[in-house]
Parts: structure tokens; C-alpha cells; sequence
């Protein structure tokens, strides 16, 4: 009998075929006290039977995986609210910590459990729901009046949907963190409130950037050369102070004068400022208009590379501004399109999937939209780079025989591409299941036939 490795485990706990009954008996598995692998937790669709298995299982990490998975449903996610290990609790509390694509968010829990969640008696469950980037809104909003300063905290991410009273009563909040926090949310509106913060260390460097300041702080700051590439950014500061620090000999102030939105772009090239290869372009007045045309032409249309970078990765560009990136000489302007836009050119997918390969390329590949499929074994199949070799079996034309020949192919990425095509011819998959470099792909080939998955099972010990 051939021995299979972990790997092989691993790719059936995956495969999306893989039948409830097998599916069910793999989430019994106790895997030697560290549960059943986290694929069979993390599957999309998982089925109710799946779901009440997970919710009672003796290890705690399975619990867990269910907890944090960014493919259960968060009414699934929510049973595990009231588990008895505040590790588990602390994981539904916090949710996903990624998702398998970077475009979709996460659904929130139901504001009911949010809400148990928050009286739990243990602080860690506690603050990892404070802690939580998933939570709604409305929620959020609702705990202006909460009895933890934590969470009035909390409510101060959505200043801006809050009510006047809200608002109000977090800037008069008893807990001075909570009234500095706030009083930082209303700073770009109010010179006095701005004035005040600047007496604040804690609150200052913040202030500085965002608040309404009055030309003598300003020209104080500047004289004392202190906190100047905050300074440099304060959408207030006035016309002449933002001239002299244009030329200042610090590159990081510079860049900070670069970066503003008033400037015409004459002014803004005249500028000596530097731009880091692998900066992202993380522009606060670009963010907050990320689906203004206005903001995404001055953006996409300036000389500065940051502002490109930071309006490429708006989904909402038009298809003018779409061609004019598509065509930018600036790498990360392009990785920004493939990564955001769902119309991103196609020429723009490949040069960007044959620049960064690996894990990157393989998720562009099978999630993009626009990713080319037809033709591509004609294309490719033979191509001298074997990160294009990968892609002739994404062709629905390509043949068995093809698919056969690439899961032999010298570069393992391809071998593995191939290897999960449901196409192999079935002896080819089952001499990869007990290589140590294909077992995992065979195991995830929906093609496997499920008593070859029951036979993964039984050589790993998971009992029948």
C-alpha cells in the first residue's frame, strides 16, 4: 500500500468534492490533540451537520479555525459566542484576520451577539471586539453612551455618522482619553478645540496634521522646526508657510508639502521630493474621495507617483483614468489596478502576474474577473518561463494529454497547477498523491474519486 504523505491530507481536507460523509468524518479527526487540518474548518459552504461537529469538538483550535474564518457565514460564527474557552470567544469576537480576496469585507456579526459579546466577563473577549475592523457601523455608533471607555472609544470610527448629541457627548466624555479622542475627530473644524490639543503631547503630532490651526502656532512650530512633516500636511496651513517648507532640507517634509491636494501641478513638480520604490501610496484627502471623480482625475492624472499609486487602488475609476494607469510606467500604479479595479486591461493582469508570481499570481489568476482563460494553452504551454506554463491550465480547451505532460513539467508551481486539474488522466493523479510536492495538489483534485479520499483517511490515521 502506498504511504501518503500529510501533504495529501491536507489537499482532500480542500477538495471541494470531498462527499459530507468523508467531510464529517475528517472534522471528528482530533489530528494527535491539534485537531482536524484547517482546510475541512475554512471551506466555503460548510453544511450544518459540518457546522454542529465544529461547535462540539473537544479540540480547541478546530473551534477556533470556525471562529475566525473569513468563508463561514457569521450567524455560524455567532453559535461559538457563548463557547466555555475564552480563547474561542476571543477569536468570534475579533473575526477573520484575512479573507482569500483582499476586495471583499467581512460580515459583521449580528448586533445582538456584538452586544453579549461586549458584557462577556473576561477583558481579552472584551477588547478583541473593540479591537474588531468587522464590526457595523450602527453598532459602533451605539456605544457613545456605553459604561467602558473602550468602547466609546470604539464609537468614535464613525465620527462622522454620529449624531450631533453624539458627538457632543464623546467631547464631553468623562474619561480624558475618550474627550482627546474626540476632540481629534472634531480638530479640522475647530481652531479652539486645535489650540487646545497643541498643549497636548499625546495629542499633538495628530493634531498638528489635521487640526484648524491659527497662523501664530503655526509659525511657532515652524520656528522651532519641531514636528514639521506633520505641519508640512495640515490641510489648514496657510499659503506662505507651505512655500517655505517646500524647500526645507528635510526630504520627508518635502515629500509631506508634495502630497497636497491644493497644489497645481506645476507647483507640485517643482518640488524636490523622493519617492520610496515600495511605498504604497497611503494620501489621506485620495482615501477619503476614493470614488470622487473630481479627486480620482487630479489624482490620476498628476506627475506625483504617490497620488497615481493612491488613485489606482479606487474600484470606481472611469475608464479613461483605467487607460491612462493601464499604461503608467510606475510598477506599483499597475499592481494597485490588478489587485483593485475589476476591469483592469488585460496586458496589465500579465505583466503584473509575471512580475510578482508565487502565491500573489496564483490568486490573481483564479480571482480576477477579467484573467484570460481561452487560449492561453496555445499560448503559453511552451513558453521558456515556466510561471506562464502554469497558465495553460487555465484554458478550458487544453487537453488531458497537456495537462498529463505540465504535471511532470520541470517547475513545481506548474506541476502543481496541473496536478489539481480536474483533467489529469486519473493513474497520473494517483502516482502524485504520493509525492511529497504534488501530494497536496491530488488531494485537492476534485477528480479524485471519493474512495481514494478514504484512503488519504485511513493512511493518516483519521478514523472511519
Amino acid at each position: 500500500m502506498v504511504a501518503f504523505s500529510s501533504s495529501a491530507l491536507d489537499g482532500v481536507a480542500a477538495n471541494p468534492a470531498l462527499p459530507a460523509p468523508l467531510l464529517l468524518r475528517l472534522i471528528a479527526f482530533d489530528g494527535g490533540g491539534h485537531g482536524p487540518p484547517f482546510q475541512a474548518l475554512h471551506r466555503p459552504g460548510l453544511p450544518e451537520p459540518a457546522v454542529a461537529a465544529i461547535l462540539a469538538h473537544p479540540v480547541l483550535d478546530a473551534r477556533v479555525h470556525l471562529a475566525m474564518s473569513g468563508q463561514a457565514e457569521p450567524e455560524q460564527r455567532a453559535r461559538l459566542a457563548t463557547d466555555p474557552s475564552l480563547k474561542v470567544r476571543a477569536a468570534v469576537a475579533y473575526g477573520p484576520e484575512w479573507t482569500h480576496d483582499p476586495r471583499t469585507k467581512v460580515r459583521p456579526l449580528p448586533a445582538a451577539v456584538c452586544g453579549r459579546l461586549l458584557e462577556d466577563p473576561e477583558p481579552s473577549v472584551r477588547r478583541a471586539l473593540l479591537d474588531s475592523p468587522h464590526l457595523a457601523p450602527p453598532f459602533l455608533a451605539s456605544l457613545v453612551r456605553h459604561p467602558d471607555p473602550a468602547a466609546r472609544r470604539a464609537a468614535l470610527r464613525v465620527w462622522d455618522d454620529l449624531t450631533a448629541d453624539g458627538r457632543a457627548t464623546l467631547l464631553d466624555d468623562p474619561d480624558p482619553g475618550v474627550r482627546r479622542s474626540a476632540a481629534l475627530c472634531a480638530c479640522p473644524h475647530d481652531a479652539q478645540l486645535t489650540a487646545a490639543l497643541l498643549r497636548d503631547p499625546a495629542a499633538l503630532p495628530e493634531a498638528l496634521r489635521r487640526g484648524l490651526l491659527n497662523r501664530p502656532d503655526a509659525e511657532r512650530f515652524l520656528a522651532e522646526d519641531d514636528h514639521l512633516a506633520e505641519l508640512a500636511g495640515n490641510p489648514s496651513l496657510p499659503a506662505d508657510l507651505v512655500d517655505r517648507l517646500a524647500v526645507h532640507p528635510d526630504d520627508g517634509v518635502r515629500l509631506a508639502v508634495s502630497l497636497r491636494p491644493e497644489l497645481t501641478e506645476a507647483r507640485r513638480t517643482a518640488i524636490d521630493f523622493v519617492v520610496a520604490p515600495h511605498a504604497r501610496g497611503d494620501v489621506d484627502w485620495v482615501a477619503a474621495g476614493i470614488a470622487d471623480q473630481d479627486v480620482l482625475h487630479r489624482a490620476a492624472t498628476s506627475t506625483h507617483p504617490l497620488l497615481r499609486r493612491a488613485a489606482a487602488r479606487s474600484p470606481h475609476l472611469p475608464r479613461g483614468l483605467l487607460r491612462l494607469l493601464a499604461r503608467d510606467t510606475d510598477v506599483l500604479v499597475r499592481t494597485h489596478l490588478a489587485v483593485y479595479h475589476p476591469d483592469t486591461p488585460e496586458e496589465v493582469l500579465m505583466s503584473v502576474y509575471a512580475r510578482l508570481g508565487g502565491t500573489f499570481s496564483a490568486w490573481m489568476a483564479t480571482s480576477h474577473p477579467r484573467f484570460p482563460r481561452e487560449g492561453l494553452a496555445a499560448r503559453y504551454a511552451d513558453h521558456p518561463d515556466g510561471i506562464y506554463r502554469q497558465l495553460a491550465v487555465r484554458d478550458p480547451a487544453a487537453a488531458p494529454d497537456l495537462i498529463e505532460r505540465l504535471s511532470h513539467d520541470p517547475d513545481v508551481w506548474t506541476r502543481q497547477a496541473a496536478t489539481r486539474d480536474p483533467r489529469l488522466p486519473l493513474p497520473r493523479l494517483l502516482d502524485a498523491l504520493a509525492l511529497p510536492e504534488l501530494a497536496s495538489s491530488a488531494g485537492a483534485n476534485p477528480a479524485l474519486p471519493p474512495h481514494e479520499m478514504a484512503v488519504v483517511m485511513d493512511e493518516a490515521g483519521v478514523p472511519a
